[in-house]
């Protein structure tokens, strides 16, 4: 009597999934006028690392190495003192979640969750995709005339975010050129490489319609960077494709409005002819940097840019900006940070959190670029992943000179952060080392470095 054939089960499944489906969170639809704080990503973001550290014990397995503890973990002790130096405790523990969540724990969960280069493409490509939908969506609002209110006119394409986080969707479809872009400039098969560039040339038309002048700023400098950073030649061909691109867009779709052209055009008066919204964000600049005078260690602690805006901000600050459109009311949104990553850090945690953060980031900068030169001059798969990884650290980087966190869509920055890491401390060539301990894939634990396909 034989017995019957054990049953099998697939292959792998990626310990990345979870991740994914934080991204595909961020698709969903949000109430016409919510509030569009933290959303259904931000809890599922909580689950991952609960998903990581239960993994990580039933593995037996050293959580990070000491570079990427030290590194992950330099905000931790500017936070703690801007969380004990915060307006109320209940301010003091929100704000302390908050920045541990985005800056430390999914960032360290992502990291830990990527097995090899397999699953960072296919984080990257969900990117890809989900920028794809917002973008889609956006376009449709541009051309129905159902986006958010700009100048009177609900043409903003702003997405599944609402007119409350006007910068969601341009966050989104950045972040996606940035991996498009990337995978384009890789080392991939042509098939893979075809689609990343049919997916980056559509992504440019919702960039543009999301009228954001940050995001565009952003996205420029990073393609720039990644163009230069992949080689002269790639440069050339991918410059000129872009070049072509904008030229069709523009002329032979009509998509040179006076709208938008007035937008690219006030980028070059931000300092001659200002309008409201500008002022308003240098107003809340020269606040943040009071309170960071006031108390220049510690700050004024989390939470507490909205109390002390007012006794740091002159009378050129308006009392908020004007909310409409995408299915909301008309409503008045209270302008509660300076739209600058770095002073609000700098204001509310002072010189300790700034340089525990900004540390952080220029840590994984260095060694992901360190390790972008290694994969170019060895000629061996990855320059997709190191493109990648570079490139959303340094859009990060440069968007939190006009944006923080804030939205739905902050998640992502969590994310970017953690994809970044897992190039510059994993994935880039000499970073993995025998510290990591053990790693867990399909079939159990393998010892010693990681699995990099």
């Amino acid at each position: 009597m034989s017995l019957a054939p054990p049953l099998r089960l697939p292959a792998r499944f990626s310990p990345v999934l979870p991740v994914v489906a934080v991204v595909a969170l961020l698709a969903l639809p949000v109430h016409p006028g919510g509030e569009g704080g933290a959303g259904p990503a931000d809890a599922l973001s909580a689950l991952v690392v609960g998903h990581c550290a239960v993994r990580l014990l039933r593995t037996r397995r050293r959580p990070l190495s000491r570079a990427a503890a030290v590194v992950l973990g330099l905000p931790v002790a500017g936070l703690a003192f801007a969380a004990m130096n915060a307006v109320s405790p209940g301010a003091g523990i929100t704000g302390l979640g908050r920045y541990l969540q985005i800056f430390v724990l999914v960032p360290a969960a992502v990291l830990l969750l990527i097995a090899d280069r397999r699953d960072f493409r296919l984080l990257a490509w969900s990117l890809v995709g989900l920028a794809l939908w917002q973008g889609a969506v956006g376009v449709h609002q541009y051309l129905t005339r159902t986006g958010a209110s700009y100048q009177g006119e609900d043409i903003r394409a702003v997405g599944t975010f609402g007119p409350t986080d006007v910068m969601g969707m341009a966050t989104v479809v950045s972040l996606g050129l940035v991996c498009a872009v990337g995978l384009v400039l890789g080392r991939s098969s042509f098939r893979v490489r075809a689609a990343a560039a049919g997916c980056a040339l559509a992504l440019l038309l919702p960039l543009a319609l999301s009228f954001s002048r940050g995001a565009w700023i952003a996205t420029a400098l990073t393609l720039t960077a990644q163009l230069v950073l992949a080689g002269a030649r790639r440069a050339l061909m991918v410059g000129a494709a872009t070049v072509a691109a904008g030229v069709v867009l523009v002329g032979g779709f009509g998509l040179g409005t006076a709208m938008l052209q007035e937008r690219i055009g006030s980028i070059a008066q931000v300092t001659d002819a200002p309008d409201q919204s500008v002022t308003d964000r240098y107003t809340m600049w020269a606040a943040a940097a009071g309170m960071w005078q006031a108390r220049p260690l510690t700050g004024v602690g989390l939470k507490g840019f909205p109390e002390y805006r007012d006794g740091h901000a002159s009378l050129a600050l308006s009392s908020g900006g004007d909310t409409e459109g995408a299915g909301a009311a008309y409503r008045r949104q209270p302008l509660l940070s300076p739209h600058n990553m770095y002073l609000l850090a700098l204001g509310e945690q002072g010189l300790i959190g700034l340089l525990g953060l900004v540390g952080g980031w220029l840590a994984l900068l260095v060694c992901g670029l360190r390790g972008l030169r290694q994969v170019r001059a060895v000629g061996g798969p990855g320059l997709d992943c190191a493109l990648v990884g570079c490139g959303l650290l340094i859009w990060q980087l440069v968007d939190f000179l006009y944006a923080d966190i804030g939205g739905r869509s902050t998640v992502l920055t969590a994310l970017c952060l953690g994809l970044a890491a897992w190039w510059s401390l994993l994935g880039a060539p000499g970073a993995a080392t025998a510290e990591s301990a053990t790693v867990p894939t399909a079939r159990g634990t393998v010892p010693g470095k990681a699995t990099l396909r």
